[in-house]
């Protein structure tokens, strides 16, 4: 990376930092914080853009881990491919020496950053939001020994509806990339699939278990949650 690719990338993770020291614990909701990411998206497209091929060709890869602390599945998994895709990169899960989940994303260095930092802010807003409805009148109608349930639906109907806007939105930053000219997608595709192959890393795909059990009404909560979410990146607002 030459001295004025890294001065830039030094200038895009420095935003990202910034906004990330702005979290919900301190003050910034949900909505603002998501709105935040979506903006950092927007950085990373200009900061990208203005790299040349043979740059983005000659960029080593890199890997980001989001650790889970825990051992179970948590709610974010349901979104976690949207947010690999939505920033051109490479997921997968495993296990820690703690045998604790965690997401490595893999991908040119800006990409993981911003993957990374989107996975803190949406895991943090599916809590939030949760933590909202746990206190609703509606919540407060299911039984004691259905409340588990409720929590999941809630969740995996968030991060669900979360996953189809990031999917969209991803599909709106594409096309106004193609109308630059440059095919930016495809290009770094192939340099992050020809370095996975060079490294003789293979991802496959985890067919899901059987159909979840979930109540219907707090899936649809978390879905109207989910849809609340500020997450507009203000592409036309260049």
């Amino acid at each position: 990376m030459r001295a004025a690719d890294a001065s830039a990338f030094e200038k895009l993770r420095g935003r990202i930092q910034a906004l990330r020291a702005k979290t919900i614990d301190n003050g910034c909701t949900e909505g603002e914080a998501l709105a935040a990411a979506a903006k950092v998206a927007e950085l990373l497209d200009r900061y990208e853009l203005s790299l040349s091929d043979v740059e983005i060709r000659e960029t080593p890869c890199e890997e980001r881990v989001f650790e889970t602390h825990l051992k179970k599945r948590i709610p974010i998994d349901e979104c976690i491919g949207a947010i690999a895709s939505f920033c051109d990169c490479r997921v997968w899960r495993e296990k820690n020496a703690a045998g604790e989940a965690r997401y490595v994303f893999f991908g040119l260095p800006a990409d993981v950053e911003v993957a990374h930092y989107l996975t803190e802010l949406i895991d943090g807003a599916v809590r939030a939001e949760l933590g909202r409805y746990k206190v609703s009148a509606d919540y407060r109608r299911f039984r004691h020994q259905e409340r588990h349930l409720a929590n999941a639906s809630f969740t995996l109907g968030m991060c669900a509806s979360v996953a189809d806007r990031l999917v969209a939105m991803k599909e709106e930053r594409d096309g106004v990339i193609r109308s630059s000219g440059r095919g930016l997608v495809v290009l770094k595709a192939a340099v992050v699939d020809s370095e996975l192959e060079r490294l003789g890393l293979k991802l496959r795909t985890v067919e899901a278990g059987p159909g979840r059990l979930i109540s219907p009404t707090a899936f649809d909560a978390g879905g109207a949650a989910g849809e609340s979410v500020a997450l507009n990146p203000g592409l036309r607002n260049k």
